[in-house]
């Protein structure tokens, strides 16, 4: 029985994270607007969600059992989730924003182009192998995500496109990258590159080379890029 404390209570890395970060921004959830009581509940839900998830897994649990973990009926879970899969998306898009703050954060410090598409290999590769592996029962949920195609998952392969993209213009007004390939052209190929070190499913395939495999691809990206 997981136990639901109005001021909080002590879950996983994952949880405690997910409720700081709703402090800090209350858009997390892609749900429409709420008051804050309807807030707080939802956060509450979504939180003994990852604790049932860690200890039994995504495919396994229904919404009965999630109700009757936390002290919920069934239905008062509908009145904020359509579906088990809606709790499973806010789960994995804060996931994702937390993969994306800790790659924000590596190329800040870069000061350089080249060096910011380094750290975006290396961090990629480091964040998703600790938020989505080191808890193995979360890893399904993000591995269901990326099978049935959730529209949290496109929407993160978009922004992750886009942060690449700024990346390689600003390389390209600096004169560190080549300019004749059009650039819709050289972000998709670099994000196929760097794909299999973002999507799960792909990600479990590849640990034998993830302490190599950034330094080594980004660097052979790097010099397809000079001018």
């Amino acid at each position: 029985m997981v136990t639901i404390i109005p001021n909080g209570h002590k879950l996983s890395n994952l949880s405690v994270w997910l409720k700081l970060e709703r402090m800090k921004n209350p858009l997390t959830s892609p749900a429409p607007a709420r008051g804050p009581a309807d807030h707080e509940v939802r956060d509450q839900i979504v939180a003994a969600a990852v604790e049932h998830f860690s200890h039994y897994g995504y495919a396994k649990t229904t919404v009965s059992d999630l109700a009757k973990s936390i002290g919920f009926s069934k239905a008062y879970i509908y009145k904020f989730f359509e579906s088990k899969q809606a709790i499973g998306e806010v789960i994995c898009a804060n996931c994702m924003q937390q993969i994306e703050t800790e790659v924000s954060a590596a190329i800040a410090e870069a000061s350089s182009s080249p060096e910011k598409l380094r750290r975006m290999f290396k961090a990629f590769t480091e964040a998703s192998l600790r938020l989505l592996f080191n808890e193995r029962k979360l890893y399904e949920i993000a591995a269901t995500a990326a099978t049935d195609r959730w529209q949290v998952v496109l929407d993160y392969e978009v922004r992750i496109q886009k942060l690449l993209r700024e990346v390689l213009q600003e390389g390209r007004q600096s004169g560190d990258f080549e300019r004749k390939t059009p650039l819709d052209e050289t972000v998709m190929a670099i994000y196929l590159v760097m794909r299999p070190y973002l999507n799960p499913l792909l990600l479990q395939h590849s640990f034998d080379y993830t302490e190599d495999a950034p330094a080594h691809l980004s660097s052979l990206v790097l010099r397809s890029l000079s001018p």
